[in-house]
């Protein structure tokens, strides 16, 4: 008698187990989504109140460390969904075959221009524009180009980030290879190179020099001007317009092949899309949402939306982008 208690109740626990397995959904992300003042704490939490579930939230480091991560763990997946996949990181994902197919209905609020993917293993949710923000108070002047930045008056002004170790470094090595090819970007960043201050490690460490006021020029993103008008009330940090067009960067999310709750994971894929979602990424992310129908808020009036778009075939960037980061290393000597 006593063994068959002790049977039942070791099935029982085993059974509450698998519920709770079935019942948690593992997302990666990358650290500033999930940070106190990213959009992550607030629609996870909403996410879980909807789906009457418990999310494990794992975020160590950028986007790109998060992928590696999900490529090393194919053969035994942890994770269940990759929230921040960019498109200059799509075609390696896409190679690695990371991902499943899934097709959200609220796909129909979103542009075709934004989509990541015509099989829908990569979901688009965000979407923006690389460019130099400045402080007007000290260049009256700004660049209206690539090739303004060279100027003699911008020497020792500008930071920028490693594309080595950083999103927007890396995209932004794209968009000098998408401007002026693969036999003529290197000798532009050689001509670049006098008018750098610095190349950080990351955007937090350069956009952190920029406000503390050691560089008037710095590579970040066509909306962060806003968040200086939302949070600060000024409008003195501006975007430069090239009229020749800036860089698109499109963040996606995608349900990781092996999952082991593939129905939440398209749930959750659907709630990615929804104005619940869509409406914390503005001022959270501070990015333009990827829904039709969402709303900017009036800071993103400082928010530049060029008509011209520089991009590289995710397929090219696969096939060449290591060997663009080898001779970008030896050419500037690091």
């Amino acid at each position: 008698m006593n063994k068959i208690a002790i049977f039942l109740a070791a099935l029982g626990l085993n059974l509450l187990y698998s519920a709770a397995l079935a019942s948690n959904l593992t997302i990666y992300t990358y650290d500033s989504f999930n940070s106190e003042w990213g959009p992550g704490p607030v629609v996870f939490k909403q996410f879980e109140k909807q789906c009457q579930c418990t999310l494990k939230i794992v975020a160590l480091g950028d986007s790109g460390l998060m992928l590696n991560r999900i490529i090393l763990e194919k053969k035994n997946p942890q994770a269940d969904i990759f929230l921040g996949l960019n498109n200059s990181q799509l075609g390696k994902a896409l190679s690695a075959d990371i991902f499943v197919s899934y097709r959200s209905p609220n796909l129909a609020d979103v542009n075709e221009e934004h989509w990541l993917d015509p099989q829908n293993r990569v979901t688009p949710f965000d979407y923006g524009f690389l460019a130099f923000v400045y402080d007007s108070e000290k260049i009256a002047e700004p660049p209206q180009s690539l090739q303004d930045l060279l100027k003699e008056e911008f020497k020792g002004k500008i930071v920028i980030e490693d594309p080595r170790t950083s999103s927007p470094g890396l995209t932004f090595l794209h968009w000098t290879i998408s401007a002026f090819g693969e036999e003529g970007y290197l000798d532009y960043w050689e001509k670049l190179n006098p008018n750098l201050l610095a190349i950080t490690s990351g955007w937090s460490a350069a956009y952190g020099m920029f406000t503390k006021g050691e560089a008037p020029l710095v590579l970040s993103y066509a909306t962060s001007p806003a968040y200086h008008l939302e949070h600060e009330k000024t409008d003195r940090f501006r975007a430069a317009l090239f009229a020749r067009g800036h860089y698109k960067q499109v963040e996606g999310a995608g349900i990781v092949k092996g999952s082991r709750n593939p129905a939440m994971a398209r749930q959750f894929i659907d709630y990615m899309l929804s104005s619940e979602f869509q409406k914390e990424i503005p001022l959270k992310n501070w990015m333009f949402p990827v829904a039709k129908s969402q709303e900017l808020p009036k800071s993103f009036s400082l928010a530049i939306h060029p008509d011209a778009v520089k991009s590289l075939d995710d397929r090219l960037i696969l096939e060449k982008n290591s060997s663009w980061l080898k001779q970008w290393a030896r050419r500037l000597g690091n």
